[in-house]
């Protein structure tokens, strides 16, 4: 099989992401492959090997923190920052934050991913990065720790002489706040899925995590931790929120197929080598041993001085990738019947291959969780033609308008529901107010709301204020759901925002409103007509069935057709 597609593998200098690389080169012949992974040499090393055994693709090389803006993956090694080291500067403490509870578009323009995808516009990703240990291993609970002593610290009396704990605990906070886990996941996941609708991917395909190598809350095995490890346990929520957000991504018209294979063991390995042992990045080094008696206090940390060093710790061990070093002992426990056991990453790897081939391997976990979801009933739908009737019943009973609270969102869709009450109340059908100019319209409904204090008093009672015709005054009420703005209680007043603001959340009585509404009832009429002679196949969503002004239909109609925020599935 041979494509002329172009292949992003994130991680792909990793023992999975190489295995992925290497599948699909042999498989797949594509025209060639992008090969993302955080470390240089990581990146060179496999680029390398890949050109010389498949030398008819075309092999690009990235390395960098896809996770951070592009301008702080320099190639040059020298200039290089890692996100601990960003982290001790005030200036791009505030970038992260920034990046992560800022503007959406700032932030998605200085995307390290975004750019990747945007650059090369791959017709397939396979992401191999373990994004729920790169999240959630930021360790928010250590944070949470450090955070309150800091601010502990801070209420000593000045008398003390203590220095001031002001700068340390402020760098507590931000570290803080910018390893939650969730925020982080959920502007990954939005950047991610706009970038690869402007590129037009086709296929999205992510090698997840169980978060546990398949086993329970008694898994034995953690990062050093004790058990119960609450960090291993939020990287498992972090990699099925992950999983969720994929769901999503998967039902959202105009994105890629969306696919998740989540191996449930170990993944190893990908050496077997004598090598110096390292922690944290730094060597482990053979010291000489003393004995000490012990007394009332243990010190857990004494100077290396005290003691002769004699040099580099080497051991025989199993590389298992992200997973860690092992030695034999170790590699022999988790890989014991009924404990972790393990998978290689050719296993995983020939699964990815089937996948992006479109055979069926029953391993994709999106497709398993669509399947097993419950979707809407012939039952509900029978039962809600009854429930609107009891709510109209009692609607003209007590001479109420039941339309919108505005505490069901988007802001539109109060603002769309209201302004159609308005013209079904003063006209009724579509026909009516097509037969009526946009300025007529406009000045009829505001009779309406000038005449109908009950109607007007609980538009504005719920934050939903009346933008007049001539667009120079605002009808409203104590409070304003739109324009929303944390922090603050006043704005300043601008025509672009009047414009903003007006199509996102007021009730527009404006001529143009309306104009807008005479073409969207056109376009419902259009379709309509449609229906005759071609039976249950002219029923689409762009279609509109009856003349008369059902709100809830009107305003369904206008989230599917203009919005695009329809269901798929």
């Amino acid at each position: 099989m041979s494509t002329d597609e172009t292949f992003l593998v994130l991680g792909g200098g990793g023992m999975v992401g190489a295995q992925v690389v290497d599948q699909i080169a042999r498989n797949l012949a594509p025209r060639r492959i992008i090969v993302a992974s955080l470390y240089q040499q990581e990146v060179r090393t496999a680029v390398a090997r890949f050109m010389r055994e498949y030398p008819a693709v075309h092999f690009i090389g990235f390395w960098g923190d896809v996770f951070l803006r592009a301008e702080w993956n320099s190639t040059d090694r020298r200039r290089k920052v890692t996100r601990g080291q960003l982290m001790d500067s005030e200036e791009h403490r505030a970038e992260l934050y920034s990046d992560l509870f800022g503007d959406f578009e700032t932030a998605y323009a200085k995307s390290q991913l975004v750019q990747l995808i945007l650059e090369h516009k791959p017709n397939i990703i396979v992401d191999s990065i373990n994004t729920a240990t790169a999240i959630s291993y930021q360790d928010v609970y250590t944070a949470s720790v450090v955070a309150r002593r800091q601010f502990d610290a801070l209420a000593k009396p000045v008398e003390t002489g203590a220095p001031s704990g002001v700068e340390p605990a402020a760098r507590a906070l931000d570290l803080l706040l910018i390893s939650q886990s969730v925020p982080q996941l959920v502007r990954h996941a939005l950047m991610v899925h706009r970038a690869m609708i402007e590129a037009q991917t086709r296929l999205y395909l992510k090698i997840g995590t169980t978060g546990t190598g398949g086993m329970g809350m008694n898994i034995p095995y953690t990062h050093s931790e004790d058990k119960p490890s609450a960090k291993l346990m939020t990287k498992t929520a972090i990699a099925f929120a992950h999983t969720g957000l994929m769901f999503l991504m998967a039902r959202t018209y105009g994105g890629p197929v969306v696919k998740e294979i989540k191996p449930g063991a170990m993944i190893g390995y990908a050496d077997i080598t004598l090598r110096t042992i390292r922690e944290r990045g730094q060597p482990v080094y053979v010291f000489t041993s003393k004995s000490e008696p012990l007394g009332s206090s243990l010190i857990l940390h004494q100077p290396e001085d005290g003691y002769k060093k004699l040099g580099k710790l080497q051991m025989a061990v199993a590389d298992t990738g992200e997973n860690g070093v092992f030695a034999k002992g170790e590699f022999e426990t988790i890989t014991h019947l009924r404990q972790m056991e393990f998978i290689t990453p050719e296993e995983i790897a020939r699964q990815v291959v089937l996948e992006i081939k479109g055979s069926n391997t029953g391993y994709d976990v999106i497709a398993a969780i669509d399947g097993a979801v419950m979707n809407p009933t012939y039952r509900a739908g029978y039962l809600r033609h009854f429930a609107l009737e009891e709510i109209t019943r009692l609607e003209k009973e007590t001479n109420s308008h039941s339309v919108a609270l505005g505490q069901l969102g988007p802001p539109e869709l109060g603002k769309l529901l209201w302004e159609a009450h308005l013209l079904k109340l003063k006209f009724g059908t579509l026909s009516a107010v097509l037969e009526q100019t946009a300025e007529v319209l406009s000045a009829e409904t505001f009779a309406l709301v000038e005449g109908d204090a009950h109607l007007r008093q609980t538009m504005t009672s719920i934050g939903l204020p009346f933008l007049t015709p001539d667009g120079k005054s605002l009808i409203r009420g104590p409070f304003l759901r739109i324009p929303e703005v944390p922090g603050t209680n006043s704005v300043p007043l601008t025509p672009e925002g009047i414009e903003k603001w007006a199509d996102k959340g007021w009730v527009d009585l404006r001529p143009k409103s309306f104009e807008r509404w005479r073409e969207r009832f056109l376009r419902m009429q259009r379709e309509a007509q449609k229906l005759r002679g071609r039976g249950s196949a002219a029923v689409t969503r762009q279609a509109y069935l009856s003349d008369e002004i059902s709100i809830g239909a009107v305003v369904g109609w206008v989230l599917n057709n203009e919005m695009e925020a329809y269901r798929i599935k």
